[in-house]
């Protein structure tokens, strides 16, 4: 009876927020937060192989290269949390790291429990790690996991993937400084960010050719069919790709092919499409290096070391709270 009860708020709470997303006056939208069920996070497992999706490479490049030299900057014992840890396969050069010098605590806290079984299942059989999930938002996971910390541990929060492209520069920097406050004075802060690029190659990477960006997308559509119970045709939506030079980021869109309404049996609403409208489900923001730099120094942070790839223009950066 309880885990029905919690099924039926969780989706009580997704068709409130599909119905607040969809009936923006200006442009539809649906939280990204929502492409990464099940089938989403196995399609995205997909594009990170992806020959056109460097982020995913450069960023395990760099950990692989310099996680010792990472861990050599922390003051130990620490407790590792991550936001969006995603199926963990980065997060493991920084663990195998840590536990070659300490027994670890690793967080790891996504609102997707296929992530966290992911996670778990990668991470959980390395040597002096204990795997601890929360399936939370991301501020009160950090917040629970951060409870767990003993007297004498930092906690190093891990924010890799990229994820803070996600949100618009405004959004990031009001993110990050919540994060600062539930941190303590010099706990560190590990940030991904995809860096610029030429246009094109941006364009590739999200809409590669064969279509598995657009199935991705297009699951998010399909996700809300099951659960939601709603009625969308997916071939009567199309996967758009768009650089939004004003803001230097990359846009995902759902552009609907006809003039067509969508009924949500849960909610029991309706949604009206025109031809030509289209549902924004991401974004994701681009930084130049000494940009990142500066969002530490207006979220409460300092930026104490930088490691960027060359190949795919991508950078780790570690902040330490002040």
């Amino acid at each position: 009876m309880l885990t029905q009860a919690i099924a039926r708020r969780a989706a009580s709470d997704l068709a409130s927020e599909v119905y607040e997303g969809l009936t923006k006056p200006e442009q539809k939208e649906l939280p990204s937060k929502y492409l990464y069920d099940e089938v989403g996070s196995a399609l995205f497992e997909v594009i990170c192989a992806l020959p056109e999706y460097g982020l995913h490479r450069a960023g395990t490049r760099l950990l692989a290269r310099y996680a010792d030299e990472i861990v050599d900057r922390l003051e130990l014992p620490v407790l590792v949390a991550e936001l969006g840890s995603g199926s963990g396969k980065q997060t493991r050069w920084l663990l195998e790291a840590l536990a070659r010098r300490q027994r670890t605590v690793y967080c790891p806290i996504d609102i997707s429990p296929t992530a966290l079984a992911q996670s778990e299942r990668e991470l959980g059989r390395i040597d002096a790690v204990s795997v601890v999930g929360f399936e939370q938002s991301y501020l009160d996971g950090l917040r629970a996991a951060g409870a767990r910390r003993q007297p004498r541990e930092q906690l190093l929060v891990l924010f890799l993937g990229s994820t803070i492209g996600n949100f618009d520069r405004p959004a990031g920097e009001d993110f990050l400084r919540e994060v600062r406050r539930i941190l303590r004075r010099d706990d560190r802060l590990l940030l991904a960010t995809d860096l610029e690029k030429p246009v094109e190659q941006l364009l590739l990477a999200y809409d590669d050719p064969i279509g598995a960006t657009a199935a991705f997308n297009l699951n998010l559509l399909a996700r809300l069919n099951r659960d939601l119970d709603a009625d969308f045709d997916l071939s009567n939506f199309r996967h758009e790709v768009r650089w939004n030079p004003d803001h230097r980021a990359i846009e995902m869109h759902l552009l609907s092919r006809r003039n067509q309404e969508v009924y949500f049996r849960e909610g029991a609403f309706t949604i009206a499409f025109t031809k030509g409208e289209t549902i924004w489900t991401e974004s994701s923001h681009k930084y130049a290096l000494d940009e990142v730099a500066e969002l530490a120094r207006a979220t409460g942070f300092r930026c104490e070391e930088q490691w960027a790839d060359a190949e795919w223009p991508f950078a780790e950066s570690l902040f330490r709270a002040i």
